[in-house]
C-alpha cells in the first residue's frame, strides 16, 4: 500500500479522507502515512499523537503527514514531533497541487494557511458509503458560530455551503447507483445557504432537493441547530415522508445558564418546543442529541436539568463527550469542574440514554417498519433509526423490506420479514 489515509472524526472527516486517498495517489505518493485528524477533544489530540509514534516505529522508512482539524489549528506543534514530515490544512488537503508539491520540496514542513480567508462556497466530497448501502452526502462546511467551548471553527473556517445545483446533480447519481438512502452532512447544515445567492435555507434546500430527485427513497438529516429552524421545517417535515422520522439535536445541556455560559443560541424551553412540536406531526420520530457533562461551573443542580430534559424529551440517541478543555477557547479560562465528575456524570447521562431507548424500543413490538438492509443481510435500520435484526429468511444489503416487530434483544429490535 504506497498511501495509507487513517481519519480519526467525524463523518465529514470521514468523507474528506477519501478525497485525501484520491489526490495523494494521483500525485504519485509512495510510502505514504497520512492522518487526517480530529481536534474536537484533547483527548482525540492525544490519541493523535500517540498514533503517530506508534506507526513511525513500526514504519520508521515511511513519510508520516498530519492533516485535519487538528494540524490546522495546532500545526506548530505537530510540526516539532521528530516523526512527522509534514503538516498539512483542511483546505490544503483536498488539493492535488499539494500532494504535487511534495515532490520538489522538501524544505517546508508547514502548508497551512488561514482558513478563516476562505469565501468561495464549499464543494461536494465523494461520499463514503456505510456497508454499501447508505450515501452521505456533503452539503456544507464550516462554521459561523462561536460557542466558548468548541475550536472546530479555526478548523473549519466559517459556514460555506455547496450550491444547490450540484448537491441535486450527486444527488442523482448516488441513486443511478442504486443508494436507497442519502444523508446530508456537514458542520452545521442548518447554517446552510447564508453564502449562497437568495440565501435559500435547509428547509427550501432539501425541499428542491426532493422535488428534483423524485426516486430517492430516503433522506435523512445529520446534526441540527433548532435555533437555525423556522416553522417551515416542521411543515415540510410533516408532509414529506421520504424524510426518515430521525433528527439528531446539536443540544449539548439541559440548563440554561449553562447553554448562555456556552454561547449556544437555544434554550431548554425551545428543544422542548421543537420536539413537542415534531411529535405532534409525526409521533414516530426518534431524537438524538450531543451532549457535554462538566461544562464548567456545572452545578448538580444543572446536571439534573440536563436529566430531567432528557426524560421529559424522551431522548434516545446520545453522543455523551465530558467537557474537554480546548486551549484557545473562553470555556478554558472558566472555572473547572474535577475530570472525576466529568466522567461520572458522563456514564450516568449513557445509562439513562440506554434506559431511554429500551422503554422506547418496547412500545415498537406488534409494529410493521421498513427496514435498510446492512452487513449479511441479517441486521438494518428502521425508518426513525432503530437497529433491527432480522430472523426470517436474509434480505440483500441495500434492499428496503417490511418487518414485523416481535420483541427486543438488547439494543436490537428483533423482526421478522412480512
Amino acid at each position: 500500500m504506497t498511501v495509507e489515509v487513517i481519519t480519526f472524526g467525524c463523518r465529514l472527516n470521514q468523507s474528506e479522507g477519501v478525497e485525501v486517498k484520491k489526490q495523494a495517489e494521483e500525485a504519485g505518493l509512495q510510502d505514504v502515512i497520512i492522518l487526517n485528524s480530529c481536534s474536537v477533544t484533547s483527548e482525540a489530540e492525544r490519541q493523535l499523537r500517540q498514533t503517530i509514534r506508534k506507526l513511525h516505529k513500526k514504519e520508521p522508512n515511511k513519510k508520516i503527514i498530519v492533516t485535519g482539524c487538528a494540524a490546522q489549528i495546532n500545526h506548530n506543534l505537530y510540526s516539532t514531533m521528530p516523526e512527522v514530515d509534514k503538516v498539512v490544512g483542511n483546505i490544503e488537503k483536498m488539493q492535488l497541487k499539494t500532494y504535487k508539491s511534495f515532490a520538489h520540496d522538501d524544505n517546508e514542513k508547514i502548508l497551512v494557511n488561514d482558513i478563516m480567508s476562505i469565501r468561495e462556497t464549499a464543494h461536494y466530497i465523494p461520499d463514503v458509503i456505510e456497508e454499501r448501502v447508505r450515501a452521505f452526502l456533503q452539503v456544507q462546511n464550516g462554521c459561523n458560530h462561536r460557542c466558548t467551548f468548541c475550536i472546530i471553527p479555526y478548523g473549519r473556517g466559517n459556514s460555506r455551503s455547496v450550491p444547490l445545483g450540484e448537491i441535486v446533480a450527486n444527488a442523482k447519481d448516488l441513486v443511478s447507483r442504486g443508494f436507497k438512502e442519502v444523508v446530508l452532512t456537514g458542520v452545521d447544515i442548518t447554517d446552510y445557504g447564508l453564502d449562497l445567492p437568495g440565501q435559500p435555507s435547509l428547509t427550501e434546500m432539501i425541499k428542491r432537493l426532493l422535488n428534483n430527485v423524485q426516486n430517492l427513497p430516503r433522506l435523512r438529516l445529520s446534526s441540527i441547530d433548532v435555533a437555525e429552524l423556522k416553522s417551515d421545517f416542521i411543515e415540510l417535515f410533516a408532509s414529506e415522508k421520504r424524510i426518515m422520522p430521525h433528527l439528531h439535536l446539536s443540544l449539548q445541556s439541559g440548563d440554561n445558564m449553562i447553554l448562555k455560559r456556552m454561547k449556544r443560541r437555544h434554550s431548554r424551553e425551545d428543544i422542548i418546543r421543537f420536539c413537542s412540536q415534531v411529535k405532534f406531526v409525526r409521533p414516530e420520530t426518534e431524537f438524538g442529541a450531543d451532549i457535554i457533562t462538566g461544562f464548567p461551573t456545572e452545578t448538580l443542580d444543572m446536571f439534573q436539568n440536563t436529566v430531567n430534559l432528557l426524560r421529559e424529551v424522551g431522548i434516545s440517541y446520545l453522543h455523551v463527550f465530558p467537557y474537554s478543555e480546548r486551549h484557545g477557547t473562553p470555556a478554558e479560562k472558566m472555572p473547572q469542574m474535577l475530570k472525576n465528575i466529568r466522567k461520572e456524570r458522563a456514564a450516568i447521562i449513557r445509562q439513562l440514554g440506554s434506559e431511554i431507548l429500551q422503554h422506547s424500543n418496547a412500545k415498537k413490538i406488534g409494529k410493521i417498519f421498513r427496514i435498510l438492509v446492512e452487513g449479511d443481510g441479517t441486521i438494518g435500520r428502521a425508518e426513525d433509526f432503530s437497529l433491527v435484526k432480522i430472523t426470517s429468511s436474509a434480505a440483500v444489503a441495500g434492499e428496503v423490506v417490511s418487518c414485523l416487530i416481535k420483541g427486543v434483544e438488547g439494543e436490537y429490535l428483533v423482526s421478522i420479514r412480512e
